[in-house]
């Protein structure tokens, strides 16, 4: 039995009104029947029909299937990576890192670019790598040229070029002109 501040005898003893007050409306009201539930098969279709779903637009079709966690690099961003690899075993690239600042570009709008890329003349960009050129989405965009305008850097979007044409890396620089 549970504890309660009112003995078993004395909560008998009340009339039902205060019966229900001193449980603290617990019982006030008998319980509903419980519902039974719906069966889950689904409605009746057409003798050979087969229900499919809607035809993904482009867009879908060309957007990823799910987020990454932070810090962890998609396959372009991996090819990138091995290609900063190879720049910096070169000369041209002195340090890299994925995903190592984030720019406050107002209150509630950050940017957080892919890689930060230390030239060897000391220059210092902010590089971000795109799939491909059509799924460089507006509002990212409009984050690349309002950080090119607001902070010191050097902005560039990279799109991958295809082993058709010839393979490697396009780049473009983002805001002020060079």
């Amino acid at each position: 039995m549970s504890k309660r501040w009112i003995t078993e005898e004395r909560l008998n003893s009340l009339p039902a009104g205060y019966r229900v007050r001193e449980m603290g409306q617990a019982g006030a009201r008998p319980k509903a029947p419980a519902k039974r539930a719906q069966s889950a098969t689904p409605a009746a279709l057409p003798p050979g029909a087969i229900a499919t779903k809607p035809a993904p637009t482009g867009m879908q079709l060309m957007q990823a299937k799910g987020r990454l966690a932070k810090g962890t690099m998609n396959a372009t961003e991996t090819k990138y990576a091995a290609h900063l690899d190879q720049l910096r075993l070169a000369g041209d690239v002195l340090w890299w890192k994925f995903e190592a600042i984030k720019l406050q570009l107002a209150p509630d709008t950050t940017l957080t670019v892919d890689f930060v890329v230390l030239l060897a003349d000391g220059t210092l960009e902010m590089h971000d790598v795109k799939g491909a050129k059509a799924i460089y989405a507006d509002d990212a965009k409009v984050k690349m040229k309002v950080a090119a305008s607001e902070f010191p850097f050097v902005f560039r979007v990279v799109f991958p070029v295809k082993k058709a044409d010839g393979g490697g890396w396009n780049i473009e620089r983002v805001g002020r002109a060079e």
